[in-house]
């Protein structure tokens, strides 16, 4: 199993996500209430981007007429069909022994500053006529971490 620093705890406030590229595959991080999960952005059913659907919650009932809205922001729609899936496991709403998407395990980490390499503290690189600038960099952060195996 592979590590990989995705990014910074506060790149990825409460209630929402980040999508990323780790070891070739596109994987979405989210945010719940300070907890961080992975999922692959990719939907199961015809492969749509997942990680870019509607989070959202149910609504449950004790009686009929007494309603209340539970785990906000923990269910996953997917943009092309709608099908729904559990952020914290993967697994979908409707059918959840059979059809289910790869989750990823995650942690938060402390680290290192992290830096970038420029010298002098600036360079630039001409790419098809545009300079891109670079600075140097130190991020004295936490770090949400994706395990891909």
């Amino acid at each position: 199993m592979s590590r990989h620093v995705v990014s910074t705890i506060q790149a990825i406030p409460p209630g929402s996500r980040k999508v990323v590229e780790v070891a070739g595959r596109s994987i979405g991080v989210f945010n719940i209430g300070g907890e961080f999960f992975a999922l692959r952005n990719r939907c199961p059913h015809q492969g749509g981007p997942l990680c870019f659907g509607r989070l959202s919650g149910f609504p449950t009932a004790r009686v009929p007429g007494e309603y209340h809205y539970t785990r906000k922001g923990e269910i996953l729609r997917c943009p092309w069909h709608g099908w729904e899936f559990d952020v914290k496991t993967g697994r979908s709403w409707v059918d959840p022994k059979r059809v289910r998407t790869h989750s990823y395990p995650t942690r938060v980490e402390a680290g290192p500053p992290i830096q970038n390499t420029a010298a002098d503290g600036a360079s630039g690189e001409t790419i098809e006529g545009v300079i891109a600038e670079s600075y140097r960099v130190s991020l004295e952060r936490q770090y949400v971490v994706v395990e891909v195996p």
